[in-house]
Order: structure tokens, then C-alpha cells, then sequence
């Protein structure tokens, strides 16, 4: 099943699918990304994992452009427990080319990787890899 998150414009941000063969969820995070659609694609993972328990993520921002910084309390503070107490254990993010992208995922890395497993890879074959090892 795949979940499509659309903007007011009708264009997508994110797709969100349970991959029952490789028992991850898959996140494709699409543009820019705000408070608000980060709030609503993190609320869309914890109610995947609600209903199909999964321990791993597969978190794609290859196309995600911009920093989302402004949405890292939120993340830190609300998600990462919520979604720790939905079963998530392993947490692979492939990091966008964008640097204030890169910026924003290396602050979150830094705050949460004490209570949740998350590691960053250029590229999605090796996030994969170090998810199917998991």
C-alpha cells in the first residue's frame, strides 16, 4: 500500500509504503518541506507502524530540497518517542544532495541517536544494505 501526501497545490511531498518483502516502511520526501508536512508524514509513518508493526525505516530525502530544521524540536521531542513505542528500532536516512538538507538531518542525528538507531547514507543501495542487516 502506498500512502500519497499531496500540498494545497495538489503536488506531493511524500509517499509513504510498507515494503512487506524487506519489512520496512519507505519514505520519499519530495521538495521543500515545512512544520506542518513534516508533522504530517511523521503522524502518517506512526500510523503505518500501528497497523503493520515494522522495526525499520527507510527515510529517502534524495529529492528533498531546503532545510527543515524549524521541525527537529518536534521530531526530538513528540515523534521519536511515539514512533519508538510503535516498534521502530532501525532508522536509515539517505541524505538529500541539498546542504541545508544535510544540515538539518546531522542536527536531528544528534539529538535523537541516543534513544533511536539512525544512520546516514549517500545513497540508497547502501541505506538498504545496512537495513537488511539489521
Amino acid at each position: 500500500m502506498i500512502t500519497t501526501l499531496r500540498r494545497g497545490d495538489g503536488s506531493t511531498y511524500l509517499t509513504v509504503r510498507y515494503d512487506q518483502s524487506e519489512n520496512w516502511i519507505h519514505a520519499h520526501w519530495i521538495g521543500r518541506q515545512t512544520l506542518g508536512t513534516i508533522m504530517d508524514g511523521g503522524l502518517t509513518y506512526l500510523e503505518m507502524l500501528r497497523h503493520q508493526p515494522c522495526p525499520k525505516l527507510l527515510n529517502d530525502h534524495r529529492d528533498l530540497v531546503g532545510t527543515f530544521t524549524e521541525a527537529n524540536d518536534w521530531i526530538q521531542q513528540v515523534w521519536t518517542p511515539l514512533i519508538m513505542a510503535a516498534g521502530l528500532r532501525s532508522f536509515a536516512q539517505v541524505v538529500s544532495p541539498d546542504v541545508f538538507g544535510q544540515i538539518s538531518i546531522e542536527d536531528l542525528q544528534h539529538r535523537i541517536s541516543d534513544q533511536l538507531d539512525i544512520y546516514l547514507f549517500d545513497d540508497l543501495d547502501a541505506a538498504q544494505s545496512w537495513l537488511r542487516a539489521q
